[in-house]
Protein backbone atom coordinates (compact mmCIF):
# COMPACT_ATOMS: atom_id res chain seq x y z
CA UNK A 1 0.00 0.00 0.00
CA UNK A 2 1.17 3.96 -0.38
CA UNK A 3 2.45 5.74 2.38
CA UNK A 4 0.02 8.72 1.19
CA UNK A 5 0.27 10.60 4.76
CA UNK A 6 -1.03 9.89 8.41
CA UNK A 7 -4.76 9.49 9.49
CA UNK A 8 -5.26 10.87 13.11
CA UNK A 9 -6.91 8.54 15.31
CA UNK A 10 -10.35 9.98 15.52
CA UNK A 11 -9.57 10.76 19.70
CA UNK A 12 -6.70 12.61 18.68
CA UNK A 13 -8.76 15.15 16.30
CA UNK A 14 -10.86 16.96 19.26
CA UNK A 15 -9.05 17.51 22.68
CA UNK A 16 -9.55 19.45 25.67
CA UNK A 17 -7.54 22.16 25.89
CA UNK A 18 -6.30 25.02 28.10
CA UNK A 19 -4.69 28.08 28.54
CA UNK A 20 -1.15 25.95 29.25
CA UNK A 21 -1.41 24.19 26.50
CA UNK A 22 -2.68 26.91 23.75
CA UNK A 23 0.41 27.30 22.13
CA UNK A 24 1.38 23.98 21.60
CA UNK A 25 -2.26 22.40 20.85
CA UNK A 26 -3.55 25.44 18.58
CA UNK A 27 -0.89 27.83 17.75
CA UNK A 28 1.96 25.29 16.67
CA UNK A 29 -0.57 22.41 15.75
CA UNK A 30 -2.13 24.98 13.42
CA UNK A 31 1.03 25.20 11.36
CA UNK A 32 0.34 21.87 9.19
CA UNK A 33 -3.36 21.36 9.77
CA UNK A 34 -6.05 23.94 10.39
CA UNK A 35 -7.31 23.94 14.10
CA UNK A 36 -10.67 24.81 15.35
CA UNK A 37 -10.94 26.23 18.88
CA UNK A 38 -14.72 25.82 20.29
CA UNK A 39 -14.94 28.73 23.73
CA UNK A 40 -17.59 26.95 25.55
CA UNK A 41 -18.66 26.58 29.00
CA UNK A 42 -20.73 24.28 31.59
CA UNK A 43 -23.74 26.28 31.46
CA UNK A 44 -24.39 27.44 28.11
CA UNK A 45 -27.17 25.80 26.31
CA UNK A 46 -26.35 26.96 22.46
CA UNK A 47 -22.62 25.33 23.31
CA UNK A 48 -24.33 21.93 24.32
CA UNK A 49 -25.85 22.00 20.71
CA UNK A 50 -22.71 23.37 18.93
CA UNK A 51 -19.97 21.20 20.45
CA UNK A 52 -21.20 17.64 19.26
CA UNK A 53 -21.77 18.93 15.80
CA UNK A 54 -18.70 20.66 15.49
CA UNK A 55 -16.63 17.54 16.71
CA UNK A 56 -18.73 15.07 14.12
CA UNK A 57 -18.05 16.96 10.95
CA UNK A 58 -14.45 17.55 11.94
CA UNK A 59 -14.11 14.03 12.71
CA UNK A 60 -16.13 13.48 9.46
CA UNK A 61 -13.02 15.89 7.78
CA UNK A 62 -10.89 12.89 8.23
CA UNK A 63 -7.79 14.34 9.74
CA UNK A 64 -7.72 17.49 7.33
CA UNK A 65 -8.78 19.66 10.21
CA UNK A 66 -8.65 19.35 14.15
CA UNK A 67 -10.60 21.05 17.46
CA UNK A 68 -9.52 22.24 20.66
CA UNK A 69 -12.42 22.67 23.08
CA UNK A 70 -11.53 25.51 25.24
CA UNK A 71 -13.93 25.99 28.66
CA UNK A 72 -13.67 29.65 29.10
CA UNK A 73 -15.07 29.61 32.95
CA UNK A 74 -11.14 27.67 33.63
CA UNK A 75 -9.39 29.05 30.51
CA UNK A 76 -9.81 32.87 30.45
CA UNK A 77 -6.77 34.20 29.37
CA UNK A 78 -7.12 33.53 25.33
CA UNK A 79 -10.88 33.86 25.69
CA UNK A 80 -9.60 37.47 26.86
CA UNK A 81 -6.78 37.72 24.40
CA UNK A 82 -9.35 37.18 21.40
CA UNK A 83 -12.22 39.20 22.99
CA UNK A 84 -14.37 36.61 23.52
CA UNK A 85 -17.40 38.10 24.59
CA UNK A 86 -20.14 35.93 24.35
CA UNK A 87 -20.26 32.06 23.84
CA UNK A 88 -20.55 30.03 22.36
CA UNK A 89 -17.55 31.56 20.39
CA UNK A 90 -15.39 29.53 17.31
CA UNK A 91 -12.33 30.79 16.39
CA UNK A 92 -10.31 28.84 13.01
CA UNK A 93 -6.29 28.64 13.06
CA UNK A 94 -3.72 28.32 10.26
CA UNK A 95 -0.41 28.72 10.45
CA UNK A 96 0.00 30.13 13.75
CA UNK A 97 -2.74 33.02 13.79
CA UNK A 98 -6.94 33.23 13.55
CA UNK A 99 -8.20 33.00 9.78
CA UNK A 100 -12.25 32.53 10.16
CA UNK A 101 -14.61 32.42 13.05
CA UNK A 102 -18.61 32.92 14.06
CA UNK A 103 -20.02 33.29 17.45
CA UNK A 104 -23.75 31.62 18.17
CA UNK A 105 -24.61 28.14 17.12
CA UNK A 106 -25.49 27.30 13.70
CA UNK A 107 -27.34 24.75 11.81
CA UNK A 108 -25.57 21.32 10.64
CA UNK A 109 -25.60 22.26 7.31
CA UNK A 110 -23.53 25.14 7.80
CA UNK A 111 -21.00 23.74 10.47
CA UNK A 112 -19.97 21.28 8.10
CA UNK A 113 -19.89 23.78 5.54
CA UNK A 114 -17.56 25.89 7.76
CA UNK A 115 -14.99 23.00 9.06
CA UNK A 116 -14.86 22.28 4.99
CA UNK A 117 -13.75 25.48 4.31
CA UNK A 118 -11.58 25.56 7.12
CA UNK A 119 -9.95 22.23 5.97
CA UNK A 120 -9.43 23.16 2.55
CA UNK A 121 -6.76 25.91 3.82
CA UNK A 122 -4.27 23.41 3.83
CA UNK A 123 -5.54 21.44 0.57
CA UNK A 124 -6.01 18.14 0.50
CA UNK A 125 -3.06 16.04 1.47
CA UNK A 126 -4.34 12.42 0.07
CA UNK A 127 -4.93 14.46 -2.94
CA UNK A 128 -1.33 16.20 -3.25
CA UNK A 129 -0.17 12.90 -1.98
CA UNK A 130 -1.73 10.80 -5.28
CA UNK A 131 -0.27 13.76 -7.58
CA UNK A 132 3.12 13.41 -6.34
CA UNK A 133 3.04 10.01 -6.54
CA UNK A 134 1.93 9.95 -9.79
CA UNK A 135 4.35 12.34 -10.58
CA UNK A 136 7.10 9.69 -9.45
CA UNK A 137 5.55 6.81 -11.31
CA UNK A 138 5.90 8.80 -14.59
CA UNK A 139 9.33 9.82 -13.86
CA UNK A 140 10.33 5.92 -13.41
CA UNK A 141 8.55 5.34 -16.77
CA UNK A 142 10.38 8.03 -18.81
CA UNK A 143 13.66 6.58 -17.49
CA UNK A 144 12.89 3.06 -18.70
CA UNK A 145 11.72 1.26 -15.19
CA UNK A 146 8.05 0.02 -16.39
CA UNK A 147 8.14 -2.78 -13.74
CA UNK A 148 8.92 -0.35 -11.13
CA UNK A 149 5.87 2.45 -12.81
CA UNK A 150 3.86 -0.71 -12.71
CA UNK A 151 4.01 -1.53 -9.25
CA UNK A 152 3.83 2.30 -8.34
CA UNK A 153 0.66 2.69 -10.50
CA UNK A 154 -1.23 -0.18 -9.34
CA UNK A 155 -0.64 0.96 -5.53
CA UNK A 156 -2.20 4.32 -6.83
CA UNK A 157 -5.27 2.97 -8.03
CA UNK A 158 -5.29 0.81 -4.79
CA UNK A 159 -5.92 4.11 -2.88
CA UNK A 160 -8.32 5.67 -5.55
CA UNK A 161 -9.62 2.98 -7.99
CA UNK A 162 -10.97 5.87 -10.47
CA UNK A 163 -8.10 7.69 -11.05
CA UNK A 164 -7.91 7.79 -14.50
CA UNK A 165 -3.89 9.09 -14.73
CA UNK A 166 -3.04 6.40 -12.99
CA UNK A 167 -5.24 3.48 -14.93
CA UNK A 168 -3.68 5.40 -18.18
CA UNK A 169 -0.03 4.91 -16.42
CA UNK A 170 -0.33 1.40 -15.82
CA UNK A 171 -1.19 0.51 -19.28
CA UNK A 172 1.29 2.73 -20.78
CA UNK A 173 4.06 1.06 -18.10
CA UNK A 174 2.76 -2.83 -19.74
CA UNK A 175 3.40 -1.23 -23.18
CA UNK A 176 6.60 -0.53 -22.40
CA UNK A 177 6.98 -4.03 -21.44
CA UNK A 178 6.05 -4.94 -24.50
CA UNK A 179 3.13 -6.63 -22.89
CA UNK A 180 -0.02 -5.49 -25.34
CA UNK A 181 -2.67 -7.68 -24.44
CA UNK A 182 -1.89 -6.84 -20.67
CA UNK A 183 -2.08 -3.09 -21.42
CA UNK A 184 -5.47 -3.83 -23.52
CA UNK A 185 -7.06 -5.96 -20.73
CA UNK A 186 -6.30 -3.51 -17.89
CA UNK A 187 -7.91 -0.46 -20.54
CA UNK A 188 -10.93 -2.71 -20.58
CA UNK A 189 -11.44 -2.91 -16.68
CA UNK A 190 -11.36 0.71 -16.29
CA UNK A 191 -14.17 1.97 -14.68
CA UNK A 192 -17.14 2.63 -16.94
CA UNK A 193 -16.62 6.67 -15.15
CA UNK A 194 -13.14 7.24 -16.34
CA UNK A 195 -13.63 5.47 -19.40
CA UNK A 196 -13.81 8.13 -22.01
CA UNK A 197 -11.47 10.46 -19.94
CA UNK A 198 -8.73 12.10 -22.51
CA UNK A 199 -5.89 10.13 -20.49
CA UNK A 200 -7.40 6.54 -21.41
CA UNK A 201 -8.43 7.23 -25.36
CA UNK A 202 -4.96 7.97 -25.11
CA UNK A 203 -3.78 4.92 -23.86
CA UNK A 204 -6.38 3.39 -26.40
CA UNK A 205 -4.71 5.28 -29.60
CA UNK A 206 -0.96 3.84 -27.94
CA UNK A 207 -1.89 0.62 -28.31
CA UNK A 208 -3.73 0.73 -31.40
CA UNK A 209 -0.28 2.04 -32.66
CA UNK A 210 1.54 -0.57 -30.78
CA UNK A 211 -0.56 -3.24 -32.55
CA UNK A 212 0.26 -1.88 -35.46
CA UNK A 213 3.67 -1.43 -35.40
CA UNK A 214 4.00 -5.42 -34.36
CA UNK A 215 3.72 -5.62 -38.00
CA UNK A 216 5.16 -3.04 -39.52
CA UNK A 217 7.91 -3.52 -42.53
CA UNK A 218 11.57 -2.24 -42.59
CA UNK A 219 12.12 1.04 -42.72
CA UNK A 220 14.68 1.60 -45.65
CA UNK A 221 12.70 -0.95 -47.95
CA UNK A 222 10.07 0.75 -47.80
CA UNK A 223 11.36 4.07 -48.09
CA UNK A 224 12.87 3.09 -51.67
CA UNK A 225 9.79 1.85 -52.63
CA UNK A 226 8.05 4.75 -51.88
CA UNK A 227 10.76 6.77 -53.59
CA UNK A 228 10.24 4.65 -57.16
CA UNK A 229 7.17 5.15 -57.01
CA UNK A 230 5.53 7.68 -54.89
CA UNK A 231 1.36 7.03 -56.33
CA UNK A 232 1.82 3.76 -53.97
CA UNK A 233 -0.15 4.48 -51.20
CA UNK A 234 -0.19 1.74 -48.74
CA UNK A 235 3.78 1.26 -49.96
CA UNK A 236 3.58 5.10 -48.01
CA UNK A 237 0.61 4.46 -45.31
CA UNK A 238 3.31 1.60 -44.52
CA UNK A 239 5.84 3.36 -44.31
CA UNK A 240 4.08 5.72 -41.72
CA UNK A 241 3.59 2.57 -39.81
CA UNK A 242 6.57 1.83 -39.73
CA UNK A 243 8.57 5.43 -39.26
CA UNK A 244 6.37 5.06 -36.07
CA UNK A 245 7.02 2.12 -34.54
CA UNK A 246 10.94 2.96 -34.92
CA UNK A 247 10.42 6.55 -32.85
CA UNK A 248 10.23 8.41 -35.87
CA UNK A 249 6.58 10.14 -35.12
CA UNK A 250 7.51 13.18 -36.96
CA UNK A 251 8.13 11.62 -40.28
CA UNK A 252 5.25 9.53 -39.82
CA UNK A 253 3.40 12.56 -39.45
CA UNK A 254 4.71 13.78 -42.82
CA UNK A 255 4.17 10.73 -44.68
CA UNK A 256 0.47 10.64 -43.58
CA UNK A 257 -0.04 14.41 -44.48
CA UNK A 258 1.86 13.80 -47.56
CA UNK A 259 -0.77 10.95 -48.49
CA UNK A 260 -3.56 12.60 -47.66
CA UNK A 261 -2.43 15.52 -49.95
CA UNK A 262 -2.35 13.12 -52.80
CA UNK A 263 -5.49 11.38 -51.98
CA UNK A 264 -7.34 12.19 -49.47
CA UNK A 265 -10.46 9.77 -49.59
CA UNK A 266 -7.61 6.42 -50.23
CA UNK A 267 -8.88 3.63 -47.94
CA UNK A 268 -11.68 5.59 -46.38
CA UNK A 269 -9.22 8.38 -45.32
CA UNK A 270 -7.13 6.15 -43.52
CA UNK A 271 -4.43 8.72 -43.46
CA UNK A 272 -6.64 11.38 -41.91
CA UNK A 273 -7.79 8.53 -39.61
CA UNK A 274 -4.38 7.62 -38.69
CA UNK A 275 -2.86 10.86 -38.01
CA UNK A 276 -5.65 11.59 -35.41
CA UNK A 277 -4.49 8.11 -33.60
CA UNK A 278 -1.02 9.88 -33.36
CA UNK A 279 -2.34 12.51 -31.97
CA UNK A 280 -4.67 11.83 -29.32
CA UNK A 281 -1.81 9.07 -28.15
CA UNK A 282 0.13 12.41 -27.72
CA UNK A 283 0.28 15.30 -25.49
CA UNK A 284 -2.21 18.17 -26.92
CA UNK A 285 0.54 20.63 -26.79
CA UNK A 286 3.33 18.11 -27.77
CA UNK A 287 4.75 20.36 -30.81
CA UNK A 288 4.34 17.26 -33.36
CA UNK A 289 0.54 17.35 -32.93
CA UNK A 290 0.00 20.92 -33.23
CA UNK A 291 2.11 20.88 -36.25
CA UNK A 292 0.67 18.35 -37.86
CA UNK A 293 -3.02 19.76 -36.92
CA UNK A 294 -2.34 23.07 -38.21
CA UNK A 295 -0.76 21.54 -41.72
CA UNK A 296 -3.96 19.24 -41.99
CA UNK A 297 -6.13 21.99 -41.65
CA UNK A 298 -4.53 23.95 -44.27
CA UNK A 299 -4.88 20.96 -46.29
CA UNK A 300 -8.47 20.11 -45.84
CA UNK A 301 -9.45 23.17 -46.45
CA UNK A 302 -7.13 24.27 -49.53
Amino acid sequence: MLELGDTKAATDLVIEGSDAGFATDVIEASQTVPVIVDFWAQWCGPCKTLGPALEAAVQKAGGRVKMVKIDVDANQVYAGQLQVQSIPTVYAFYQGRPVDGFQGALPPSEIEAFVNKVADLAGNPEAEGLAEAIEAAEQMLAEGAATDAAETFAAILQEEPANPAAYAGLVRSHLAMGDVDQAEAILNGAPAEISTHAALEAAHAQITLSREAANAGPVAELQDTVAAEPDNHQARFDLATALHANGKVEEAVAELLELFRRDRDWNDGAAKTQLFTIFDALDAKDPVVLNGRRKLSSLIFA
